[in-house]
């Protein structure tokens, strides 16, 4: 009874700030759902709620979780910002608030080595924030992209003239639009490689270097994909390329992407996983 009444009155103010943060999340999850660059945060959630109750784990058995109330002030400015920016309708600033307020009251109620401890599942939940200029920035980085695919296509030969984003292959014209910018890879990248450096032993800049080389790798393999789909419709033509082979490739090209991390770590001397980090 007494232990049950402990954890009542430990999860009474952290259901407090959900109930006064509802906004944001509910925000966050209408983003997660229906913005395309954005819905690997729906597998995000769960994953730092995971990583934060392992952390929680290892902080019990390493500390004693003692409250510190000089988490009192950055938990009153967090909060104080949260309203402000929610009233201003600036939802992404208000859900990074949200997750500060988080951060603020693990140091207020377990201590500042238990809020250190539980600070990567914070950091990748706050990684799956739609930022606000991600959409503008679709385009440029489309048109580079195509810039880039086309000049490796006509190395190995394809027979295409480009005009500034309009491609023509013999037997096709296509358009070289945001879909084919990779931004949702490279977000969804940067998360992942978050992660593995996290999890990974090796010295910090090694970890570091892992983790900058997910935008190098992002971009690399989305103007592959984008070359390898020229190849595609020009001797298979547009419907196999852009009907089929399309919505394929961009999985594929990711999980290269992806799988090229485990040399590039053994390359920074961080090969070995922290088990009691997951």
């Amino acid at each position: 009874m007494a232990r049950l009444r402990a954890i009542v009155l430990s999860a009474g103010p952290f259901a407090l700030i959900f109930v006064l943060t509802w906004p944001a999340w509910r925000w966050l999850w209408g983003e997660w759902q229906n913005n395309p660059y954005y819905s690997h945060g729906m597998i995000v959630l769960p994953l730092s709620i995971y990583l934060g109750w392992r952390r929680l784990q290892t902080a019990r058995s390493k500390d004693s979780l003692v409250g510190d109330t000089r988490g009192l002030l950055l938990l009153i400015a967090a909060t104080v910002a949260f309203v402000f920016l929610v009233d201003l309708r600036a939802y992404y600033a208000s859900a990074f608030a949200a997750i500060l307020i988080i951060a603020a009251m693990l140091w207020t109620f377990l201590g500042l080595p238990a809020a250190k401890q539980l600070a990567f599942p914070l950091v990748l939940l706050i990684l799956a924030l739609p930022l606000p200029f991600v959409e503008r920035a679709t385009l440029p980085l489309a048109l580079w992209t195509g810039s880039c695919s086309t000049f490796l296509g006509t190395l190995a030969g394809l027979d295409l003239v480009t005009n500034g984003n309009a491609v023509t292959l013999p037997n096709a014209e296509l358009i070289i639009g945001a879909q084919c910018s990779g931004m949702s890879s490279l977000i969804a990248l940067t998360s992942m490689t978050s992660l593995v450096a996290y999890i990974v032993t090796g010295p910090l800049w090694g970890r570091l270097a892992l983790f900058a080389m997910a935008i190098p790798l992002a971009v690399l393999g989305n103007i592959l994909r984008v070359t390898n789909l020229l190849f595609v419709a020009r001797y298979w033509g547009v419907e196999s390329a852009f009907h089929y082979y399309h919505d394929l490739s961009g999985p594929i090209f990711f999980l290269i992407a992806l799988a090229l991390l485990y040399p590039l770590s053994r390359l920074f001397q961080c090969h070995q996983l922290q088990y009691d980090r997951f």
